[in-house]
């Protein structure tokens, strides 16, 4: 019973997402009717190959769809890893930012930035420290002979707030008229420089790793439960637990390389999933991933729209975000009593 219901959640979902997908095709500045915009989806699939709307199809096909899409990856990553992490941590209020990859990974860019590197710098720099990151705390922890989750959050955040200051010394040394503001701009988040090469660059990844997660979705469960229990239920805890946090490592860097730091999806998209399908990750995890996308689409929709210049995703997110999370939160209290 519950499992048709989930999957009938799961299928309404991803139907809703497709529809919105193609609504936001019509969304921008630029004005493009609907006939038009079918047209020019259907334009690969027809046999006639000269097509008079040439600026059209360059908005449609080189703009709109990788952002769309770059948009629709990004928020699955980041409300994935969100569930995975909170399931792996046994705590709600967990998120991608924890165990510091987010800001390492913020502070490789501000640094490609600064340094005046290709976006392929960008990239390779803020994927580095993010793993880097990942790496010390392995070592740390192993020097420490510390396993517990406690000891991993305090070094997260010790890591977190050590990597904010070093991305804050770099604005600090940024010229004020040019690095800077390019700098202030991506730490918040945006897709306006969405293409088909970041999108491979996010899509592929996330597309793998998601499925791997999602797979291991009973261990997660198992983890949950607390390691004296799952070391009882014959679960390597040590080997499991590293195992996800890797896997969410590379994606959320890779997310954070592409697209910046955009917060607040990784925290409330997990909770608003637990209220559809409950607490099993097997059911959880798919349905975080199909949110998260539509909510970071909508939220993308939004930045195009509401202002002639661009609102950067982090503003908008946290504004929506924060209220949310609220009403969640009243929602779980009242369901609990």
């Amino acid at each position: 019973m519950i499992s048709i219901s989930y999957n009938k959640t799961l299928i309404g979902l991803i139907f809703i997402i497709i529809g919105l997908a193609l609504f936001s095709l019509f969304l921008g500045h630029y004005s493009i009717t609907v006939s038009e915009t079918f047209n020019i989806l259907s334009q690969p699939f027809s046999k006639k190959q000269d097509y008079p709307f040439t600026i059209h199809q360059q908005i449609i096909w080189q703009v709109r769809i990788p952002r769309i899409l770059l948009a629709f990856f990004a928020g699955a990553s980041l409300a994935l890893c969100g569930a995975v992490l909170q399931g792996l941590f046994y705590n709600p209020l967990v998120d991608p930012h924890v165990i510091g990859v987010t800001s390492s990974s913020a502070f490789g860019g501000t640094l490609a930035i600064l340094l005046n590197l290709s976006t392929f710098g960008l990239l390779s720099l803020s994927f580095s420290f993010g793993l880097s990151t990942l790496l010390f705390i392995f070592v740390l922890l192993k020097g420490l002979k510390q396993n517990n989750l406690l000891i991993l959050i305090l070094v997260g955040l010790i890591l977190n707030g050590f990597f904010s200051a070093l991305v804050s010394l770099m604005q600090y040394l940024a010229d004020t008229e040019e690095k800077l503001p390019s700098i202030v701009f991506w730490l918040l988040g945006s897709f306006a420089t969405a293409n088909w090469n970041k999108l491979m660059i996010l899509a592929v990844p996330t597309s793998l790793i998601s499925w791997l997660l999602i797979r291991l979705s009973w261990r997660i469960n198992i983890l949950s439960l607390g390691d004296n229990e799952a070391k009882s239920l014959g679960v390597s805890v040590l080997f499991s637990r590293w195992l996800i946090l890797i896997l969410c490592t590379f994606i959320i860097s890779i997310q954070v390389a592409v697209s910046g730091c955009i917060g607040w999806i990784g925290l409330i998209i997990p909770h608003a999933a637990r209220l559809m399908v409950g607490k099993n990750h097997q059911y959880l995890l798919p349905i975080a991933f199909w949110l998260g996308g539509g909510f970071m689409m909508i939220t993308d929709d939004i930045a195009r729209l509401i202002n002639s210049a661009e609102i950067p995703i982090g503003i908008i997110t946290a504004v929506i975000g924060a209220p949310c999370f609220v009403l969640l939160l009243r929602q779980q209290i009242f369901s609990r009593s």
